[in-house]
């Protein structure tokens, strides 16, 4: 089971790459196994030396009881301090962001996060990825032909 983040492929430049764990309930984990995550506007930060994922939206289970979750609450992501250290730094810097760009289920059974860091790309890059998606479109219709 994996969920993508398939606008911030295009939305912004990826600049490093992390498996983040997350601190999860027992009804949002259900809920992503089921596939029902939604990554509109959501993106990490830093509260203190802690990272932390805002607007990933984790639909409720729907045989959980009273014990059900909110869907838009935040949840802490788990790295190592090297990594975090890391992190925090480059935020730090002009124009870089943490976004979330995927969540799968490891060999283990634990949900993860694939986190990047990211600068946003400028009109003219997206054209360009644009052009390269549509192209690269093509050769594969001339090639099945």
């Amino acid at each position: 089971m994996e969920i993508s983040n398939r606008s911030a492929w295009f939305n912004y430049e990826i600049k490093d790459r992390y498996i983040a764990g997350m601190v999860l309930t027992g009804s949002e984990i259900k809920s992503i196994r089921e596939g029902k995550v939604s990554f509109n506007d959501s993106f990490c930060y830093f509260q203190g030396d802690e990272l932390f994922v805002k607007n990933l939206h984790i639909a409720e289970y729907k045989n959980a009881t009273y014990s059900n979750h909110d869907p838009l609450r935040e949840r802490k992501l788990l790295l190592q301090k090297r990594e975090l250290r890391k992190l925090k730094n480059a935020v730090q810097e002009k124009g870089y962001t943490i976004v979330p760009l995927r969540i799968f289920i490891n060999e283990k059974g634990w949900a993860k996060m694939e986190i990047a860091l990211v600068r946003g790309k400028k009109i003219y890059d997206k054209r360009e990825t644009i052009k390269q998606r549509e192209a690269q479109q093509e050769i594969m219709r001339r090639w099945k032909r």
